[in-house]
């Protein structure tokens, strides 16, 4: 059957016409299910060709609303060629004993391949079996067979690849069709990857990487013709990324290989549903968006402070409330511990471990940087009640399925509302069942986040993920694998690609700039060989010839660049996993440090690879990751802002009343229409707090912003600092300030040019221009067998580049996209703009409080982390936060006292 003519044909057994979703039905049926109606209307838009995007909250059955279409239409090709109880009973011509074998295939080319009939002349699960009343067995995959792929399904995380695969498995193996379901990660078996590489498999379960380098070879377009369904899963977590924009490139040469391909995304949560669907489907313009399913009901729990108990203000993890929290994972069969950071999974599993009551195997642990094996473990127990807490990180928040877990925790504000609703929605995650959450405060201010997040779900405020465009580094990564796969036309792969979302602007001469890079770098890398990947053939098609530019090709496909990593393996034993070269290359043996669960001495460092022994005593610091800071959404955030003006009565504002009073008592309260500033004089100097609630990385650029302009004004030197809430700038030397100045340094004119000069814009281009030719293919991989390159070493090499580009070709295409991505992710110059914007239609409010007030203190401590050891910021910040709580609990006091008088 093909999208052409999509409608199944009726069983001529029944007589008479049936619902093309009947066979699917009869299985929900005896599963004691009853489909819903936007699976219904799935399956329908499916076989009538359509594409489209299916939003429908977590555990509601997105996954089957997604396969049943391509599950009806290969029950109804299998149907079509089994033969009628006529055709059965009398003879006839051999075409159809030959028919009757191929009831568990979905093509009639594979009739050769049946095996042979029986004395009736029908094999088991055919037609005629049923009728004679004979058992109906699902047929079992015969060795040797060709299949023919028909279903690919695009996974974000390799974790939930490993559950598509059990969920996809299940109606095949009940429908009786003989599909193969294999998956092609990085976590993959060798077999599983055989079967992807030589297309054996029917449906097979991939990541946007791993489908690009199925593209780098030769053979692809003859494995990708019989592509029928394309299902992209979790399509918002790649939509605002590079990893998007690979798989929209990817998905653009499936749909010329296989025109009549449909393509379908599933997201649960998604602000912006019709860009995302035009992102997804551009050549399918007004593509049905399927979002039938009402919302799961949900519920937020904070862990609040007892009568008279203080939480801190800031400089926290959170860890203070361990006996909370192990109280609560003790009360429940199952639980998910989630933390921002894999810093604050490793401390939290440590600080459980040391309390856990109960068998140490039942406690558990989950981040990316984890050896899979350890992962698998995790994943294993939680699926089969063996574990009773998973402290986790965003490696499991996505749509893995545990039934088993009853509830999730939440360590630290989310800071963001679909980030909280996802990981909300790993609990029960059961039709019909509510999503449930504990939300543990690591430190006051937070207790306002939480209020917020419920106030935002329930008004349903869902973030908007912008997709890149003009991510050239991607496009020429791109360029080389399908100059790998057997050569591309210029002018064919131009229309191509312009037919994406990512690339629908790109002019001939960018194009042209691509094929140069391609091909020699650029002008001034010409007459370097390394740089020389792709040629020209006689014909003018683009290809590979050098086995060695292929090799690093495909070792470097994707867009996922980090901080080099080391290798993490025990002397006698497995990996554990990997950490930051920064972090092990400053230790010397015999040193120890906490990963993967456990204590660990570091033996050796030998090759990127970290040989270490587990550690009987002692203590050890914990590995930290670059990126590990999630900014506050602008949603969260203008929420946030909303819940300090006081009209809400959450418990947590409850439980906050003191803070909050004492921050409307020494400056004023943060609200909508109003922004508020504070100019305090502290013991180390004057500080200017402005509160905007842009991010962090908005109030960063402000931040730089302000510091030139005011420098302007009066020449000094300032020190700075940004959070979630705000920034401050700390002037060397003092200097006045009102309302009118403040006003004049916040003007949303000449932006662009005032950033330039505030910033040091090269070094941060430069800095970004690693991970651009780290993903161009300008730094190439180490090849199998040889000691990996260095983080220093691929600095060093990405900064000589830079400069050569620099003083010998300033307007190559990456130089650009350095600066641009630059201002766009490291400095959030939209949001930047909308901040200034913002700022200039509000009411000033400039306070000047006697002393650092609640919302000022986590943005001074903040200052002063840079001028001090972690150990000594530490307990400094801890002594003045005590100070000003005891300073102001004497004074509240004393009121008191006065009032009673």
């Amino acid at each position: 059957m093909t999208a052409e003519s999509p409608t199944p044909p009726c069983r001529r057994a029944r007589g008479r016409a049936q619902a093309p979703d009947v066979p699917l039905q009869a299985w929900f049926t005896a599963q004691g299910w009853h489909p819903a109606a936007f699976q219904r209307e799935a399956w329908k838009r499916y076989l009538a060709g359509e594409s489209g995007l299916l939003h429908t909250p977590t555990g509601s059955g997105k996954t089957l609303a997604a396969f049943g279409g391509p599950l009806l239409e290969a029950l109804a090709a299998r149907d079509a060629e089994a033969p009628s109880p006529v055709e059965v009973a009398s003879p006839g011509p051999r075409r159809h004993a030959a028919r009757a074998q191929t009831a568990s295939r979905t093509t009639t080319a594979d009739v050769a391949e049946a095996p042979a009939p029986d004395a009736a002349g029908a094999t088991a699960g055919s037609e005629s079996a049923a009728i004679t009343g004979a058992k109906v067995k699902p047929p079992r995959p015969r060795r040797g067979r060709a299949g023919a792929l028909r279903v690919l399904w695009i996974t974000p995380l390799r974790a939930l690849a490993v559950d598509t695969v059990r969920a996809l498995r299940e109606p095949i193996d009940a429908l009786g069709l003989d599909w193969l379901v294999a998956m092609r990660t990085g976590d993959a078996s060798v077999r599983d990857k055989r079967l992807a590489r030589d297309g054996r498999a029917e449906v097979l379960v991939i990541t946007p990487e791993s489908l690009a380098l199925l593209l780098s070879y030769p053979d692809s377009a003859q494995h990708f013709a019989t592509l029928r369904c394309v299902v992209v899963d979790e399509w918002h977590e790649l939509l605002g990324n590079k990893r998007g924009v690979l798989l929209q490139l990817c998905l653009a040469r499936l749909r010329a290989t296989a025109p009549a391909l449909r393509t379908w995304g599933l997201s649960a949560t998604l602000g912006n549903l019709d860009e995302a669907r035009d992102v997804l489907l551009p050549h399918a313009p007004g593509a049905a968006i399927v979002s039938g399913a009402a919302p799961r009901s949900f519920t937020l729990d904070t862990l609040l402070p007892a009568d008279g108990e203080r939480f801190p203000w800031a400089g926290h993890l959170g860890l203070a409330q361990l006996p909370r929290v192990l109280e609560r994972l003790l009360a429940e069969r199952t639980s998910l511990l989630f933390t921002n950071t894999r810093s604050q999974a490793e401390l939290w599993h440590q600080a459980l471990a040391a309390v856990w009551p109960e068998d140490p195997a039942t406690l558990a642990l989950h981040h990316g940087s984890l050896h899979p094996q350890l992962r698998a473990v995790a994943e294993a127990g939680l699926r089969d009640g063996s574990i009773r807490c998973v402290v986790a990180t965003s490696s499991l928040d996505l749509g893995v399925d545990f039934p088993a877990v009853d509830q999730v925790l939440q360590v630290g504000s989310p800071k963001g509302v679909s980030r909280l609703l996802q990981r909300a929605g790993r609990a029960r995650h059961r039709p019909g069942e509510a999503g449930h959450v504990v939300c543990v405060p690591s430190h006051a201010l937070e207790l306002v986040e939480y209020a917020a997040a419920r106030a935002a779900i329930a008004r349903g405020a869902i973030e908007s993920r912008p997709p890149p465009r003009m991510s050239l580094d991607v496009l020429a990564q791109h360029c080389v694998t399908l100059a790998l796969g057997g050569g591309f036309d210029r002018d064919a792969v131009y229309a191509e690609v312009r037919g994406t979302h990512a690339f629908a602007a790109i002019d001939p001469v960018t194009w042209d700039a691509v094929l140069e890079f391609i091909v020699q770098g650029g002008r001034a890398l010409s007459s370097y060989p390394e740089f020389q990947r792709v040629v020209r053939d006689d014909a003018g098609r683009y290809v590979v010839h050098d086995r060695r530019v292929a090799l690093r090709q495909r070792l470097s496909i994707g867009t996922i660049t980090s901080d080099g990593s080391v290798a993490v393996k025990l002397l006698r034993g497995g990996g554990l996993g990997s950490v930051e070269e920064s972090f092990v290359g400053r230790m010397r043996p015999g040193d120890r440090f906490q990963f993967a669960g456990r204590l660990l001495e570091l033996v050796r460092l030998e090759d990127m690879t970290a040989y270490v022994r587990k550690a009987t005593s002692g203590s050890g610091a914990v590995p930290k990751w670059q990126g590990g800071r999630m900014p506050l959404s602008s949603a969260l955030g203008r929420e946030v802002e909303r819940m300090f003006a006081g009209d809400d009565d959450a418990p947590e504002l409850r439980a906050l009343a003191p803070l909050l009073g004492l921050q409307a008592s020494l400056s004023a309260l943060p609200a909508p229409g109003t922004l508020l500033a504070e100019w305090i004089q502290a013991r180390d100097g004057r500080h200017l707090f402005v509160y905007p609630f842009a991010g962090r990385a908005a109030n960063e650029g402000l931040a730089a912003l302000l510091s030139l302009r005011w420098g302007r004004v009066a020449s000094n030197t300032f020190s700075f600092a940004a959070n979630d809430y705000g920034f401050v700038l700390s002037p060397a030397q003092d200097v006045a300030l009102d309302a009118a100045l403040l006003r004049t340094l916040l003007s949303p004119n000449a932006l662009m040019d005032d950033l330039r000069e505030s910033l040091n814009l090269g070094e941060l281009a430069r800095r970004q221009f690693r991970d651009i030719a780290r993903v161009a293919g300008l730094l190439p991989p180490s090849l199998p067998g040889r000691a990996p390159r260095s983080m220093r070493h691929l600095q060093a090499s990405s900064g000589l580049i830079y400069d050569v580009l620099r003083r010998f070709d300033p307007t190559h295409l990456l130089l650009a996209q350095a600066e641009t991505e630059v201002f766009a992710t490291q400095l959030d110059l939209g949001r930047l703009a909308d901040a200034l914007d913002d700022c200039a239609g509000r009411t000033l409010a400039l306070q000047r409080p006697a002393s650092l007030t609640p919302l000022s203190f986590p943005l001074w401590a903040e200052n002063l982390r840079g001028q001090l050891s972690t150990e000594d910021w530490r307990t400094r910040v801890q002594r003045a936060a005590a100070q000003l709580e005891k300073k102001h609990t004497a004074r509240a006091a004393k009121g008191r006292q006065r009032v009673m008088a």
